[in-house]
């Protein structure tokens, strides 16, 4: 639910407490996208709920000047789900990185991909475990080599982008925390949409996978004459192995699980039982 009470600067939405990331994280673009997005809307901030799992970019509750859950790994999507289930006048953000939602807690993401509970998600993939000091995530690419896999990664990287489409998400775009004022209008545009939407953000790890020059190498806007409403051109956009476009890949409206367990529980609220009993007296 949107509110525009009162005119908020990116400002109104900053906590007390300082990030603590290493120095060039991009989780900071990321923080600086969302505060830019919630004032873009003028989202009342108690009004708003953050919610994470467990890792570095699942801080983020704690700089938010907003209502905020930090869950266990893996957990922030059936949090945020039961939260807007609950209070569906909330607007509700799920936040955190590559090995929250596409390691631990990926089947979250297939079930709230299919419920189009009306939530955003933002997921910061860095293609590394930084918490714990530089390991393989899902995203990380074939061959990689880490502490963990010092004789190179031997799986497949994750396609988060693809995989979202396959899951018929309503809503799929990506952005790259070094391009802030491009992800704050796709977190607007996220926030908007009626229904589950997933924001694929590129926020790179400078201490143990540094991936800026080559992501600004990649990175490509999404062509100007694509049909957002097209899911399988906008597959193929997301399997190219050689570019990783930025843009809003694919939206449909249709109807959301909370929205239709709202109207259910007004039909049950208005039932009449005496009416529906004298039907067989």
């Amino acid at each position: 639910m949107i509110q525009t009470p009162v005119t908020l600067t990116p400002k109104d939405y900053k906590s007390e407490v300082k990030p603590t990331w290493c120095p060039g994280c991009g989780d900071f673009g990321v923080l600086n996208a969302t505060y830019r997005g919630l004032a873009g809307l003028k989202m009342s901030p108690d009004q708003t709920v953050v919610v994470s799992g467990i890792g570095c970019s699942s801080r983020f509750p704690h700089f938010m000047k907003t209502f905020g859950f930090h869950s266990v790994h893996g957990r922030a999507l059936p949090v945020a789900q039961g939260l807007k289930m609950a209070r569906p006048d909330l607007t509700v953000v799920a936040v955190g990185g590559d090995g929250d939602f596409f390691s631990i807690g990926a089947g979250h993401l297939v079930h709230a991909a299919l419920r189009n509970i009306d939530i955003t998600v933002v997921v910061m993939d860095n293609e590394t475990y930084g918490l714990t000091k530089g390991q393989t995530s899902p995203t990380s690419p074939y061959g990689h080599v880490t502490k963990s896999t010092p004789y190179g990664l031997m799986a497949s990287p994750f396609n988060p982008i693809a995989t979202a489409l396959t899951l018929n998400v309503s809503f799929v775009a990506r952005g790259y925390s070094a391009k802030p004022k491009d992800l704050a209008a796709l977190i607007e545009q996220g926030m908007t949409h009626h229904g589950f939407s997933f924001i694929h953000a590129l926020s790179p790890c400078p201490t143990f996978y540094n991936t800026f020059d080559a992501w600004d190498a990649s990175v490509t806007p999404i062509p100007a004459d694509h049909d957002a409403s097209d899911r399988m051109k906008a597959l193929m956009l997301a399997m190219d192995s050689e570019k990783q476009y930025m843009g809003i890949f694919y939206q449909d409206e249709r109807s959301t699980m909370d929205q239709a367990a709202h109207q259910l529980s007004q039909q049950a609220q208005e039932f009449n039982l005496d009416k529906y009993l004298s039907r067989y007296a």
